[in-house]
């Protein structure tokens, strides 16, 4: 077993997907670091996942992490985006796998029912617990906040669900 384990969080989006990485050691969770890869709402389809691609292969180059927790598809009323999330969740599940990481998924109220202890609960609730959790990147000034939020819970759920 690894002393120290670092999992990707990967919240997926054709417009931003962001990405966090948490280490855990024992039950001790840390924050190491996060960001989001912005793509061209001009560009077409393919250019776009691509942007998503190259940009999580830079992640995983750069933070090295050991497994990876990507929130699972909610289907909506707008067939055309569920699809199109879809196809970036797609990407955001090859290219840690493409690296040999195991890629777990997560339903968004599995995660609230985690951080919380309700599986619909308010971003106010979910702010406040990450808050205590993991108050480093709550903090940083460079980081949005419902996405912020949305990756730590992301990391947070997987770091508590981790079992070798």
């Amino acid at each position: 077993m690894r002393d120290l384990i670092r999992i990707l969080g990967i919240d997926p989006g054709l417009r931003r997907t962001g990405w966090g990485v948490v280490a855990l050691a024992g039950n001790r969770l840390s924050f190491l670091a996060c960001g989001s890869l912005a793509t061209d709402e001009k560009a077409g389809l393919a250019a776009r996942l691509l942007a998503i691609h190259d940009g999580l292969r830079r992640v995983v180059e750069q933070h090295a992490p050991h497994e990876a927790a990507v929130e699972a598809t909610f289907v909506n009323k707008d067939a055309a985006a569920t699809l199109k999330l879809g196809q970036a969740r797609g990407i955001a599940m090859l290219v840690p796998a493409i690296a040999g990481l195991p890629v777990a998924e997560y339903a968004p109220n599995l995660v609230k029912k985690t951080i919380v202890g309700a599986g619909h609960s308010e971003k106010a609730q979910i702010r406040m617990m990450i808050g205590v959790l993991l108050p480093k990147p709550i903090l940083s000034r460079k980081m949005r906040p419902t996405r912020s939020r949305s990756r730590c819970a992301m990391r947070i759920i997987a770091a508590a669900s981790y079992s070798r």
